[in-house]
């Protein structure tokens, strides 16, 4: 049986990030060639701004349920609510999306206008 990677980008993001923050956001993560689809949290996936930037890729979005996020072990953010885990959304979101075995391949990044966060993990064990 082939084994293919599997490389999910996570995007955590404020009400108000438009398109260009996420793209931002994703560029500034970098490794994000060859990914497999966007995630991020379920009450989140819907988001204009995501959807047009996942349709520019030609990328399907994970919606991450709630329980999922609060399990991953990413790392600890004051900006991020409660019903997220309290730790990066990004981080978080990618690993859930990603399956058992996912790694992150580096830590969370910044949109250059501070409204949006991407972290890229990748599962080789699928």
């Amino acid at each position: 049986m082939e084994h293919h990677a599997v490389k999910v980008a996570g995007l955590g993001f404020r009400a108000q990030a438009s398109v260009a923050s996420l793209r931002s956001a994703l560029q500034a993560a970098g490794n994000s060639t060859g990914l497999s689809a966007l995630a991020t949290a379920e009450d989140k996936a819907g988001t204009p701004a995501l959807l047009q930037l996942a349709a520019e890729l030609g990328l399907q979005v994970i919606a991450v349920p709630l329980a999922a996020l609060q399990a991953q072990a990413a790392t600890s953010s004051p900006h991020v609510p409660a019903r997220y885990g309290g730790h990066s959304l990004a981080e978080a979101a990618a690993l859930a999306a990603a399956g058992p075995d996912a790694r992150l391949l580096a830590a969370r990044a910044v949109s250059a206008d501070s409204l949006a966060t991407a972290a890229i993990a990748e599962n080789t064990a699928l």
